[in-house]
């Protein structure tokens, strides 16, 4: 990408792609209040324990598609056989403790969400309602967590949520735009700030 012939900087990490480039460019930061889509990322970020992001995005629409468009409601009522189903889909990660955790996930998120009114309510509550904004210039100073998702990750595991740990939250802060880790050079930083 160019503007005016100068070179766009972005964040080193977001480069190895096409795919990747688009997800940095139009998602990754921005704040997202959306109970299906913090949902979606939730489900999402959980399956990446272990792997890489690349490796969840490249199969994002195939778990769209899995995951009945990630609607909690219907993912909730999920069974063995939708176990069984998904075990057997090549197009998602085929991981038994996730996907049964993904389920079990889904049963909470919407307890929490009538507790909360909205889930977007509930999880905000972390970041004080508004992103927090870094203002790191190298990928080496981005922590895997904070005290903000060190809290997430607790209150998560004590309501039973599963792949919760304060890392995974820490990324779905990042991608949900509760925190704004693009680097101060990067051409987003400004942008998901305004």
């Amino acid at each position: 990408m160019t503007a005016r012939g100068n070179v766009t900087n972005r964040c080193g990490w977001s480069t190895s792609n096409p795919l990747m480039v688009a997800y940095h460019d139009r998602e990754w930061g921005v704040p997202l209040h959306n109970d299906r889509k913090l949902f979606e990322l939730l489900v999402l970020e959980a399956m990446q324990a272990g792997l890489s992001w690349n490796v969840v995005l490249q199969k994002r629409d195939n778990f769209r598609g899995a995951f009945h468009a990630f609607d909690p409601e219907r993912v909730a009522r999920y069974t063995e056989r939708d176990i069984h189903r998904l075990l057997g889909n090549p197009g998602i990660i085929r991981n038994r403790l996730k996907i049964a955790a993904t389920i079990s996930n889904a049963q909470l998120f919407l307890d929490t969400r009538e507790a909360h009114r909205t889930f977007d309510k509930y999880i905000w509550q972390f970041v004080g309602g508004k992103p927090l904004v870094n203002r790191f210039r190298r990928l080496a100073q981005i922590p895997a967590r904070t005290k903000e998702s060190d809290a997430m990750s607790h209150d998560l595991r004590q309501r039973g949520f599963k792949f919760v740990g304060s890392t995974i939250c820490y990324a779905l802060m990042q991608s949900a735009g509760m925190v704004n880790d693009h680097l101060v050079d990067c051409f987003r930083h400004r942008e998901v700030s305004s």
